[in-house]
């Protein structure tokens, strides 16, 4: 399906607004921006998911907990509502509980109820990665400092149904004041786990912060939405991505080498 990769690469493409025909759906300007912005939605609300597409995000990301099949209806309901806001909408699941139990069954429902990817714990069974192989895995990588810690993980590249990485490693905070000694730490286990990455936010995430994730380089950003519905962090962190990839694209070179200043 590699709908996470759609997901990546159409973050750095401006699609511009139009509509199809007479009683076509109006479709949103979109800007290119620096990574996918992915909210996660806690809890489902109705009409939640659509305010948060419409407030800048690309994806969303929904929670479950293994148990309450009857939250696999709401949230198909609430997909198929967001979509008309997004008709592209790639919609994605964090499994928080009762791995162990979970079986091909429940994948395939995860699936049907508009799911395209699971988010799996580091200590969820490695069966479910080959199970439902239409429903795209990504595992939570935690950062640890043992000196031999890049080379353990750099295994996961041996396994099979892995599409993208969540990069667990504990510093959403104060990113832009690492030192490159610091992120030197990060990036060896960046450099161990090859494949695209996810990385949790704050909703302060400042620009110095974000250039700082480029470093170690990650092709989506995780923020989880306000409690009480207010989307003005989802607005400020997509004009920040915006800006910073069109800063980027101003810096690069551009003309026959000799003729760059």
């Amino acid at each position: 399906m590699a709908k996470l990769q759609d997901l990546f690469k159409q973050a750095q493409r401006s699609q511009n607004s139009g509509a199809i025909g007479f009683l076509g759906k109006n479709k949103a300007e979109s800007k290119a921006h620096a990574a996918a912005l992915v909210v996660e939605i806690p809890k489902i609300i109705a009409g939640s998911a659509e305010a948060v597409l419409k407030a800048g995000a690309d994806g969303l990301l929904f929670n479950w907990d293994g148990q309450d099949d009857t939250q696999l209806e709401t949230l198909k309901k609430e997909i198929e509502a967001a979509k008309a806001s997004n008709e592209n909408l790639v919609s994605g699941l964090r499994l928080t509980d009762n791995l162990k139990t979970l079986e091909r069954e429940g994948l395939s429902a995860i699936k049907e109820a508009g799911i395209h990817y699971v988010i799996l714990p580091f200590n969820a069974p490695a069966r479910l990665l080959a199970q439902e192989k239409e429903l795209e895995k990504v595992v939570t990588v935690p950062m640890r400092t043992d000196d031999f810690y890049p080379l353990f993980i750099r295994n996961l590249a041996a396994f099979d149904g892995i599409a993208a990485v969540l990069l667990d490693f504990g510093a959403s905070e104060q990113l832009g004041a690492l030192t490159i000694e610091d992120a030197l730490t990060y990036q060896a286990v960046r450099e161990a786990v090859r494949f695209p990455a996810f990385f949790n936010v704050p909703s302060d995430l400042s620009e110095d912060d974000f250039y700082m994730l480029k470093t170690v380089g990650i092709q989506a950003v995780l923020l989880t939405a306000d409690a009480n519905g207010d989307t003005a962090p989802i607005k400020a962190l997509r004009e920040l991505l915006e800006k910073v990839f069109r800063e980027d694209k101003e810096k690069e070179p551009s003309g026959p080498a000799g003729l760059r200043k």
